[in-house]
């Protein structure tokens, strides 16, 4: 059986190939640019050149790519992008006009002239990725799923918080199921207002295999928990710390009891730590981080989660961890410093969320979930190598 897994991040896109008959240590993966930072350099590109630039494709993450775009039209340089992709810069298309946008139609756009840079915007290349590992020997022509993972804000209403929308839609899902695997769907089945995955389904229509969809960071968190250190914890405290948004899960034997989520450039170390502390004690409130420029708060259990333990008191992942200090004062146990501990599932912490998309799919593909849980519930005993399955 072999599983395509891709996490999409702000960054990075981190892409695992599972193979059933590796140990998962030896399947093979990449860590390449994100999508949106390769817009980046494009769109920096033609800045500089002095390049109109036409956006066409479909919704994608945004921030360095929007950025981008948004310099370039203040430099007074044409912008053209077909409703689709001008979703990626907000989604107001008339904010988007404001912003020095043209908004056209796919004809329009295939009509403008050949000096102007083209750029098709997706969370997801599957033909780019093939070639990839093709050129390594790599056929995916056998693939029996591909799982993808992005960050989703939603399509709020129009003068609705994007911030509350985004976390409205969390507890609906924890409430409607209470594991972190309520947070990936099939393709058929991704719930209308998440647009992004939606994007991502509508730009896979290439794959030939079953294809999932997951938010990513509960992928991450998930994927944490494949660390046998974390593993032998029946409740613990998760952090994922990304290049845009923090997200914490208390999590314990009947599932998530509390999450939080902020915005990383929001908050220090020391902020973080009081977050994390309300949230293991449950006396944090949804207003706490709203209300502080984050998403906000939910406690599901009123039972603490002791921390200031003598090994460790918050499991860290994501690509902004080193908030945490790997101190000396913080194994020491100072007051006030909650000693981390930086998961590496399967000896890998960047593919942490790859992970957790194939844990996912289990879930959300059970025919398939028999191989997948042996392999990633196997510890030592087979050091199947590549060489080995000729």
């Amino acid at each position: 059986m072999k599983i395509l897994t891709i996490d999409v991040g702000t960054g990075t896109q981190d892409i695992y190939l599972y193979d059933s008959r590796l140990d998962p240590e030896n399947g093979f993966k990449l860590v390449l640019p994100s999508p949106t930072m390769m817009v980046w350099r494009r769109v920096r590109q033609a800045t500089r050149g002095g390049t109109p630039i036409v956006l066409t494709g479909r919704q994608m993450g945004g921030g360095p790519s929007a950025w981008a775009v948004e310099a370039h039209a203040r430099a007074g340089l044409r912008v053209f992008a077909t409703p689709d992709a001008a979703l990626t810069l907000d989604d107001d298309l008339e904010k988007v006009a404001a912003a020095g946008v043209q908004v056209i139609s796919e004809e329009e756009a295939f009509g403008l002239p050949a000096e102007v840079e083209r750029l098709v915007l997706r969370d997801f290349d599957f033909a780019a990725i093939t070639e990839t590992f093709a050129r390594f020997g790599m056929d995916l022509t056998d693939l029996d799923a591909v799982a993808v993972g992005v960050f989703d804000h939603g399509a709020a209403p129009p003068g609705s918080s994007d911030r509350q929308f985004r976390f409205d839609y969390l507890d609906e899902r924890i409430r409607a199921r209470n594991s972190l695997c309520a947070f990936a769907f099939r393709s058929d089945s991704i719930p209308p207002i998440m647009s992004r995955l939606q994007a991502v389904a509508l730009s896979a229509q290439d794959v030939d295999a079953p294809l999932v969809l997951m938010d990513t960071a509960p992928a991450a968190v998930l994927g944490a928990t494949f660390d046998p250190v974390v593993a032998a914890r029946p409740r613990v405290m998760i952090a994922n710390v990304g290049n845009f948004h923090t997200l914490a899960f208390r999590l314990g034997q009947q599932g998530i009891e509390g999450v939080f989520e902020h915005h990383t450039g929001e908050i220090d170390l020391p902020r973080l730590e009081t977050l994390l502390r309300s949230l293991a004690d449950g006396s944090l409130k949804h207003a706490d981080v709203f209300e502080d420029m984050g998403h906000g708060a939910l406690v599901y259990s009123s039972e603490p989660l002791a921390l200031d333990r003598d090994d460790f008191d918050v499991v860290v992942t994501g690509p902004r961890r080193s908030i945490f200090p790997n101190s000396a004062a913080a194994h020491a146990g100072l007051s006030g410093s909650l000693k981390p501990y930086f998961a590496v599932p399967f000896g890998d912490m960047m593919i942490a969320g790859c992970f957790g998309l194939l844990a996912a799919t289990a879930d959300v593909l059970p025919d398939l979930a028999g191989p997948i849980r042996t392999s990633l519930g196997a510890r030592g005993g087979r050091a199947r190598a590549p060489w080995d399955i000729e």
